[in-house]
């Protein structure tokens, strides 16, 4: 239940109450801010309710089916039958309903006024919600992100987006998936672990294409082992329905065909028709400009999250709104730059990856002045008793810092915290060699690969 809006004045008024808006929200009132949060929707966007959070409890489900597959291989007998759609779907929905009473109940308890309505940006202090003005000191703009498509490829029937994807009550056949990041290869995990013949179309030349080579090469390799088929380095050029499915068509003739297209090329910014234009913003494709103190360029005016350029992230949200509430205190919080924000791929094998690549780092310092090291999980006795495989990846300034860390494997999502932490504290491999690592844990691989970085590799 959102707050009565009887105040219409506040210190900071925010659009948007996704993981952007609403951490901004409960850091200006922590700093000593009245606070006014507009939202259309549900409280917590699309991460909560149709991006992160049902998207990681269906790959959870899938996780279950898999060990289920493979449970005798661990001396345990279990069959995998069939998956009930609609009980995966209310797992999924309670998660997400206990998150959202949560957060709600937080938001009310801190006094943050909420408004519910779609709001519209109309003067540098003002913004209009169902007919009403409400004025803000400051204004922070956190309209979030939809699911986008290609020009004229039009969604609807058997052309899907992760909205419908997530609320499907039955497991497809087949599915072609248009895209080849991390939407893409984390529905193809998915549904593959279901039981679903999947193939992923992808027009650059790899799947994943911002990740690092090395973690390429092992994500395809895993997929080809999974039975996901891929099709790379050419672009999609049309799709037409019938009956039966889709049939989707290459540039260059080839064709697929499948009871359904997963359309997952990326998300667009919601900015359309909510008069920051009007209001004298810097508009570039549908994002909103701003220097890097997220700041706009106009009266108080802030802009976070996915509207902003860049990696389109909950916690890439989330910290920003903290960064602005922050900054609008006088605080003057250190930026943290998007080359450095740590990033998770829930698809299995997980990926995880924080810093520059090796080819990002040669094109940046020349190629004399990087160095790099692999270490393989195989070495790893955590990795092998869960059954995965995969590599941990350092890339180092030579003679000086560590500046990138990229993983591949089971579960391996979950060490990106020492990743980061060593990538922005601008760690020396050295440093860490002399720290301690549990046994066994995947966790000591990250201190393996800088033992070896540092140039007395343990194992190897």
């Amino acid at each position: 239940m959102a707050e009565e809006a009887t105040a219409q004045e506040f210190d900071i008024l925010i659009l948007g109450g996704g993981s952007g808006g609403y951490a901004a929200a409960l850091r200006s009132v922590e700093l000593g801010f009245s606070v006014g949060l507009i939202e259309k929707g549900k409280l917590g966007g699309t991460c909560l309710h149709n991006g992160c959070i049902p998207t990681k409890a269906l790959l959870h489900s899938a996780e279950i089916a898999e060990n289920a597959k493979t449970a005798e291989k661990y001396g345990i007998k279990a069959t995998f039958d069939s998956v009930d759609m609609n009980a995966v779907n209310t797992y999924k929905d309670n998660i997400i309903a206990g998150k959202f009473r949560g957060l709600q109940g937080l938001i009310k308890s801190k006094g943050i006024t909420v408004i519910e309505g779609e709001g519209r940006l109309t003067s540098e202090k003002t913004i209009e919600v169902n007919g009403r003005t409400y004025t803000g000191s400051n204004i922070i703009l956190a309209t979030g992100s939809y699911s986008r498509s290609l020009p004229g490829l039009e969604i609807g029937g058997r052309v899907i987006t992760s909205d419908q994807a997530l609320t499907l009550d039955y497991v497809p056949k087949s599915a072609v998936i248009l895209g080849g990041g991390v939407i893409g290869v984390e529905f193809a995990s998915v549904w593959n672990s279901f039981g679903v013949d999947v193939t992923i179309v992808e027009g650059l030349p790899s799947l994943v294409p911002n990740e690092d080579a090395a973690i390429i090469k092992n994500l395809e390799r895993a997929y080809k082992k999974r039975g996901i088929k891929f099709s790379t380095g050419i672009f999609f050029e049309k799709v037409e329905q019938n009956d039966d499915g889709v049939v989707v068509t290459l540039a260059d003739g080839k064709t697929f065909e499948a009871e359904l297209l997963l359309v997952a090329v990326g998300r667009g910014p919601v900015t359309a028709n909510l008069g920051y234009e009007e209001a004298g913003l810097t508009m570039d494709r549908g994002f909103v400009i701003t220097n890097e103190r997220l700041h706009t360029g106009v009266g108080n005016v802030y802009a976070v999250g996915d509207i902003v350029p860049g990696l389109q992230l909950a916690h890439r949200g989330f910290q920003q709104g903290i960064f602005v509430a922050e900054e609008i205190a006088g605080l003057k919080p250190v930026v943290v730059e998007d080359v450095n924000i740590p990033k998770v791929t829930y698809c299995e094998p997980e990926i995880a990856s924080v810093g520059l690549t090796e080819a990002k780092a040669k094109e940046k310092l020349g190629a004399d002045n990087v160095q790099v090291q692999e270490y393989n999980l195989a070495g790893n006795g955590k990795t092998s008793i869960l059954g995965s495989s995969g590599l941990i990846k350092m890339v180092r300034e030579k003679d000086g810092p560590i500046i990138g860390v990229h993983m591949i494997g089971g579960r391996i999502g979950e060490q990106i915290g020492e990743a980061q932490l060593i990538v922005n504290w601008e760690a020396y491999p050295e440093d860490l060699a002399g720290l301690l690592h549990a046994h066994p844990t995947q966790n000591e691989a990250i201190g393996e690969a800088a033992m070896a970085l540092a140039g007395k590799p343990l194992h190897g």
